[in-house]
């Protein structure tokens, strides 16, 4: 498919054309000097043919945003075209290389260096392949969700986003697309960070970024947090389970509620890395998020489990069925008070929330959370944060939910 629009500087002619009937298709630019230069190059535009006109050589519906949009930015690579070409005309060879060079800058390459990528997936990628080593493969996967996201977003607009294209407009859009698929406030609010934390990379490696950037906010909303009370954990110790599964999902979570560990770490505890410090039994290990060297005491609780078990830590269970058997753990020990929360849908893939039975909203997470929730006040907070991994003492207090207000309360019981 070829459409013509010209716009004429001197002797050259610039025409918009697509090739192609996919959608989205590629923009392609057609530049002609006089008989002695005509070259083709691919920009970094894409749009649906349906919405391309090929008598003007433009998109169809102006009154469209998104087109009309386009169609400016368009304009604008035309005039930067013939601005190039008025001051290179005369100092270099005008053919498909000087298009391509200045359609795509980036896109060359010293001697032996990869080029650094200004698009904005493109430049994910490029992050992604030099911060593998130093990630997590959790971190790792985290990113190529959003990655797959901005695919999507991407696609939808029918644009070919770079880095310098992240303005507040940009954030609108995404925004607005993202509440239309339905994703939460929170997820858009990560979503968001991350693209940020994409296009700071991008500039520290020498690549424009939009000066609106710096200013682009995102909310999170305050979600609960899940815990399971010390009342409820001395209620699942107590219940008798008919199967085996239930017994070894039991002993877990009882377990992760008494270690404060990610299950990454927790469900990799093996008798080997116990042993005692002056007839104190302890577990090292080193975290697998973190890499911290970790050695902690191990419980009563903890020891009982282990008496019961001849010694042995219970059976490796994948992370999913975890998920799945401490929930079931939970219902028939009667963990259901309705409580506020939210839980993955699979029809939807989404998290959703509103009141449910306590049980519904029981992860692989909330043994952390119960730990430093229920310690918290009792224990030194400087010990829980050394247990818990995290940097900071106001990370750690929002990550239990405790407010400034209960932080007071909770000290005033100290001068009573």
């Amino acid at each position: 498919m070829w459409a013509k629009i010209c716009y004429i500087c001197k002797m050259a002619t610039i025409n918009y054309i697509l090739q192609g009937e996919n959608n989205p298709t590629k923009i392609y630019v057609r530049f002609k000097d006089g008989r002695s230069v005509d070259v083709k190059a691919k920009t970094r535009y894409s749009i649906d043919p349906e919405n391309w006109s090929v008598a003007k050589g433009q998109p169809k519906n102006l009154k469209e945003a998104s087109l009309k949009r386009l169609n400016e930015d368009l304009a604008n690579l035309k005039n930067d075209i013939l601005n190039y070409y008025n001051k290179s005309a005369s100092l270099e060879l005008i053919n498909a290389k000087w298009l391509k060079d200045f359609l795509n800058p980036i896109a060359q390459k010293e001697e032996g260096v990869d080029a650094i990528p200004d698009g904005l997936i493109s430049h994910v990628d490029y992050y992604l392949k030099h911060k593998k080593s130093s990630l997590q493969h959790s971190s790792y996967k985290k990113i190529n969700v959003f990655k797959h996201l901005l695919e999507r977003f991407q696609k939808t607009d029918g644009r070919h986003f770079l880095i310098k294209d992240v303005n507040a407009d940009f954030k609108l859009k995404f925004e607005n697309y993202c509440k239309k698929e339905k994703y939460s406030p929170n997820t858009i609010a990560r979503a968001i960070k991350f693209i940020k934390t994409i296009c700071y990379h991008a500039r520290n490696n020498g690549i424009e970024i939009h000066f609106q950037l710096p200013s682009i906010t995102f909310k999170v909303e305050k979600v609960e947090k899940i815990f399971l009370t010390k009342d409820e954990i001395e209620i699942i110790i107590n219940t008798d389970f008919e199967f085996d599964y239930l017994d070894n999902a039991r002993d877990w979570l009882v377990m992760s509620c008494e270690t404060g560990q990610r299950i990454s770490d927790f469900k990799r505890f093996n008798k080997e890395q116990i042993r005692f410090q002056d007839d104190v039994p302890l577990i090292e290990f080193t975290q697998i998020k973190t890499g911290k060297i970790m050695a902690i005491p191990l419980s009563k609780r903890v020891r009982f489990i282990l008496d019961k078990r001849a010694g042995e830590f219970p059976r490796s269970i994948s992370d999913q069925r975890y998920n799945e058997y401490i929930k079931e753990v939970c219902k028939i020990a009667g963990i259901n008070k309705l409580t506020k929360g939210s839980k993955f849908d699979n029809n939807t893939s989404r998290k959703d929330s509103g009141v449910f039975p306590k049980y519904e909203l029981v992860t692989s997470h909330i043994g952390r959370r119960s730990f430093a929730t229920n310690n918290y006040g009792f224990i030194p907070t400087s010990l829980l944060i050394n247990v818990t991994g995290h940097t900071t003492e106001a990370m750690f207090l929002e990550y239990i939910g405790k407010t400034v207000t209960e932080k007071a309360i909770q000290l005033a019981e100290y001068f009573k």
